[in-house]
């Protein structure tokens, strides 16, 4: 931070002379908060106008830009690509020069003269819908969304930032409908009304670039809860297009969930608002498909499908809002000076995603057996599928070689295996400090540690992470990750099963009623038009007690007949079956119906699972004890 604010003042020695007629620094763009409009009453063919007034400059050139890559993603999105009829104007209206460098960057000549510039902004949704515009395309939950009833306002997306001004504070207004809903973290300052009382500006105010795109905005129709979580106040939004889903329905999943955050985090310094803002898509052409989550410091974006049922809705939420939660812990508490002095356009990459997203995802599944949201039987379930699905990623990769280079052709692909041999990475180093020290330390010590050093404030230089570690650990633990993170020897997790009296063996494995082990338990004739059961389903526990065979045609479905033109969406339903729930399916088998009628209960299958030793030891035991408080 020191540095970077004497860069600026270095700089505003060099920016003296005159503009428009007043010769004080009091209208100097240095000196002066940066004026943002996005106009929301204005949206023609789903792009919204934005102007931007950065005061008075005194330099004949400078040079203007959207986000190439933006913080907590790992890929490219050229914010710039959404960009139209950009235009920079002088004091009496007339065009300047402007020279577009590259996709995301534009020159601006005579720059003394500059009073604003404008331009309209794409929505991502719908470009990422329609297979793009060449490229690639923003994650959804990073991405933004432009439409009559919603708009998902991830701001860097909107607006962008003048080389030289990245410190500057902004002033933003944002005209939308009076109806509209409207949920913001940012510091909001005021509410004015237009003369015809159909519209309302807002407007906040931002310290920095950074607080504009660690920010985001939802407006609209919205469905909004706003609760305490001891000294948190959660503010949930949900936009559902077809009513389906409400804040309220997902308030309680929400506060039951983030208390047992709080409690596993104890004394870690949390925040005094969280946002959640979740975006419901309806699954059609031009809905949003990439499902998940960003995180910022004091919020997160999600999108997730409007189809979920209610229960799957939940899980969901579960799984990736305190996946969000805890990075709270990193990289927003602990991160490198590749986070802290993070570059939009030419960003370097820390080799620690490790840490940032494979702990933060060791977190998420930890906690939840940690404080007794699920049993210790679903949180092996969950680590073995994290070890077969990492399987699918080269095992023999430097992690930290990736992490550096995560953009690159060669390492790109590798990416998602932060979140399955990342977390087990975690794991591993969780188990290993209970261990060395009797149980009392784990890696959420290490965590809490770390943090109290650095902190949001102080980035910790990458290459001496490992060796710090250490130091504060133990030799095993630093052995571990210079062989398994910084070097390549993949990891035998059964040496980690073991020190808490657990093996892989076989196991009652959960599933669902359609789908088992990532392929489906039915096929299609299409000569013949009918879907049906396929070997498979005398695997899964619930068919096999009702009694269903192979070859066994599905007729009807809750009474409604299964054909291959309705075949997705019958089955998609099936899929989101829950326990307890009464269903009527009839088959036909060798020309007979058969009727099934029941009440479904919990499918399994058998497959390789994570179970407890009958001869663990005590030693084995009480490791595994405070290890997973289980």
């Amino acid at each position: 931070m020191t540095l970077r604010i004497f860069a600026v003042l270095t700089l505003s020695l060099t920016l003296i002379g005159c503009g428009t007629g007043k010769n004080n620094a009091n209208d100097l763009a240095l000196n002066t908060p940066i004026l943002a409009h996005v106009n929301l009453s204005k949206v023609q063919n789903d792009k919204a106008p934005v102007t931007i007034n950065p005061g008075r400059f005194t330099i004949n050139t400078v040079t203007y830009r959207l986000p190439r890559v933006v913080q907590g993603t790992y890929s490219v999105s050229d914010f710039g690509k959404y960009i139209d009829n950009f235009k920079a104007l002088d004091y009496d209206g007339n065009l300047l020069k402007v020279t577009k460098l590259d996709v995301n960057t534009w020159q601006i000549e005579g720059a003394k003269k500059l009073d604003k510039i404008t331009y309209e902004v794409n929505d991502t949704f719908d470009i990422e819908t329609k297979g793009g515009i060449g490229g690639e395309q923003p994650f959804s939950p990073s991405g933004t969304n432009i439409e009559p009833k919603n708009y998902v306002l991830n701001l860097h997306g909107f607006i962008g930032y003048f080389d030289s001004l990245k410190n500057n504070q902004y002033k933003l207004d944002v005209t939308a409908p009076k109806a509209f809903s409207r949920t913001s973290a940012l510091q909001k300052i005021s509410d004015k009304e237009d003369s015809s009382g159909n519209y309302i500006t807002t407007t906040y105010a931002a310290p920095r670039y950074f607080d504009i795109t660690d920010n985001p905005m939802m407006y609209g129709n919205l469905d909004v809860e706003e609760f305490k979580v001891g000294d948190i106040k959660i503010v949930l939004s949900v936009y559902s297009p077809n009513k389906i889903h409400t804040a309220a329905s997902l308030k309680e999943t929400i506060f039951k969930m983030m208390q047992a955050q709080k409690a596993y985090l104890g004394d870690i310094n949390t925040t005094p608002r969280y946002d959640i803002y979740l975006y419901l898509s309806e699954g059609k052409e031009d809905s949003p498909k990439g499902f998940g989550a960003l995180e910022h410091h004091t919020s997160t974006v999600v999108v997730l499908p409007e189809s979920s049922n209610a229960e799957r809705l939940a899980s969901s939420m579960i799984d990736v809002v305190s996946h969000e939660f805890f990075h709270i812990v990193t990289p927003l508490s602990v991160h490198s000076e590749d986070v802290h002095y993070f570059d939009y356009n030419t960003p370097t990459f820390s080799k620690h995603l490790w840490m940032y997203e494979g702990v933060t995802e060791y977190f998420a599944t930890l906690f939840q057996v940690y404080q007794g949201l699920v049993e210790k039987e679903a949180f092996y379930a969950k680590i073995m599928q994290k070890i077969e699905s990492s399987k699918n990623y080269n095992d023999a990769l430097s992690f930290t070689i990736m992490s550096e280079n995560v953009l690159k052709d060669a390492y790109k692909d590798e990416y998602i295996n932060v979140y399955l041999k990342g977390a087990l990475i975690g794991m591993c180093i969780d188990i290993l400090l209970r261990e060395e020290s009797n149980g009392k330390r784990g890696i959420l010590s290490l965590m809490k540690e770390l943090s109290q050093k650095y902190g949001k404030n102080k980035p910790f230089e990458d290459d001496k992470l490992i060796e710090e570690i250490t130091a504060m650990t133990y030799p095993s633990v630093g052995e571990f990750l210079n062989t398994h993170v910084a070097g390549d020897l993949p990891i035998n997790y059964n040496v980690f099963f073991e020190k808490a009296g657990l093996e892989i063996g076989q196991a009652n494995i959960k599933t669902n009623y359609i789908m088992m082990n990532g392929a489906p338990i039915v096929g299609a004739d299409p000569e013949q038009g009918v879907i049906f059961f396929t070997e498979a389903v005398l695997e899964n526990s619930f068919w096999a007690e009702q009694g269903a065979q192979p070859k066994d045609v599905i007729k009807t479905i809750d009474g409604e007949a299964l054909t291959l033109l309705n075949a997705n969406q019958l089955l998609q339903d099936v899929f989101s079956w829950t326990p307890g729930k009464a269903i009527e399916v009839v088959l036909e088998r060798n020309g007979t119906p058969v009727t099934i009628k029941t009440v479904t209960t919990q499918a399994y299958t058998k497959g390789k699972g994570l179970v407890e030793k009958e001869n663990a030891t005590a030693a084995q035991i009480a490791l595994r004890k405070a290890w997973i408080n289980r």
